[in-house]
């Protein structure tokens, strides 16, 4: 299990197991605290809040949590209103369930919410997300893109996300829904940030060093582009194939990881060698 005192951000890429090992909803469970763990779950995202904020309701409490409350913000103004920020006093981590991003993005994003999870994360709350609340930790979210295709190079829709996780792009259900082509296209729209892309009931935990440590049962895919030669992403016609090279890509399993400061994997060689 990771280091409690450094988590930051735990980012699922959907789809976590809820019914067997649960391993991803236990570990954020443990590094907040365990029987001490007080999680607030922010159901803004989905389309059904009740049922959705319930269900992770019943299951951090089946793991250990001392205490799950739901919050569901559906407007700005609900946002701004600091009683909703009161709700937030003794958590230890806040947890935006999935659905549409841009949901989040467009209700709570500059809110007094948003700003108050800015400097709960800095006094060291632990901010989680799965699926749509993964794709919004970064500066720039993926809203939607041709996905199982061959990359194209104007088949994207970004937006800004609520810049939890500077200077990378985050993309969920990875594998599974064939979105490696949008990513890169993303990387290569945005080449001084890191693209990662993350299979579902597959997590990465962040440190506050900006290592990532890799959980699950899928795999992370990181897209480098710092140092692509050539790119025809801001060429005439739109709609053809994108073309790309000279982009790095680093598969990482369960056990590996990855420091976004330097920009480099951390395999088993080198943890062992710690």
């Amino acid at each position: 299990m990771a280091k409690k005192e450094k988590t930051r951000l735990i980012i699922i890429g959907g789809g976590e197991d809820k019914r067997a090992d649960k391993e991803i909803l236990k570990e954020i469970v443990y590094l907040s605290g365990e029987k001490n763990a007080h999680i607030a779950v922010v159901t803004t995202a989905t389309n059904y809040p009740l049922e959705v904020g319930e269900e992770y309701k019943r299951i951090f409490y089946e793991l250990g949590a001392d205490k799950v409350e739901t919050i569901n913000i559906v407007c700005r103004k609900e946002a701004n209103r600091r009683q909703i920020t009161r709700t937030l006093e003794g958590t230890t981590c806040i947890f935006f369930v999935g659905g549409d991003q841009l949901r989040i993005s467009s209700i709570l994003g500059g809110t007094e919410f948003h700003n108050h999870i800015k400097r709960r994360l800095e006094e060291g709350v632990i901010i989680a997300g799965t699926s749509a609340g993964a794709s919004m930790m970064s500066e720039v979210m993926v809203v939607e893109g041709e996905e199982e295709d061959a990359p194209r190079k104007c088949t994207l829709k970004m937006a800004p996300g609520m810049g939890l996780l500077e200077e990378v792009i985050i993309d969920q259900h990875f594998n599974q829904r064939g979105r490696i082509g949008r990513l890169l296209g993303a990387v290569a729209q945005n080449p001084q940030t890191i693209g990662i892309g993350i299979d579902e009931d597959t997590a990465i935990i962040v440190s506050e060093t900006r290592e990532i440590s890799v959980i699950g049962s899928g795999v992370v895919t990181i897209v480098d582009g710092r140092e692509i030669d050539y790119t025809n992403i801001s060429e005439q016609y739109p709609n053809e194939p994108l073309a790309i090279t000279n982009v790095k890509i680093d598969i990482l399993p369960t056990g590996y990881g990855y420091n976004l400061l330097n920009r480099q994997a951390i395999t088993q060689f080198d943890i062992d060698k710690k």
